[in-house]
């Protein structure tokens, strides 16, 4: 993350202020304009800090949206998975009969060509 506009400012005005300090034997010393003058941010740098801050939350706002709805879709996914598991699971057993069928067939059709074989002969 980028450093504060104002840092700087505010470390300079720190640091003039406690050699103020010390130059007047640690009384303290309030001048209204000079303080107002290193320790203000300017307007623009105020107004950009201010919409760096909507922006932030206007992302996290649309972030939780989005997970939100991310969220909502998972479930719906899920619950449809849930429903379509007994399906696949008939689809798959009348897969392997058909398979078996298939077989049984296969070898039916073999016995016959053997015995139109051995009549030819």
């Amino acid at each position: 993350m980028s450093e504060l506009p104002w840092g700087p400012q505010v470390m300079e005005h720190n640091q003039d202020q406690s050699h103020a300090d010390q130059n007047d034997g640690g009384r303290q010393s309030h001048h209204p304009a000079s303080e107002s003058g290193t320790l203000a941010l300017s307007l623009d740098d105020f107004s950009s800090l201010e919409d760096r801050i909507l922006r932030a939350v206007n992302l996290v706002k649309r972030e939780r949206l989005a997970r939100t709805a991310a969220e909502e879709r998972a479930s719906h996914a899920e619950a449809r998975l849930q429903e379509q598991t007994p399906v696949i699971e008939q689809l798959q057993k009348e897969i392997a009969t058909l398979h078996a069928e298939r077989d049984h067939v296969r070898q039916r059709v073999e016995k016959l060509l053997a015995q139109l074989d051995t009549l030819e002969l």
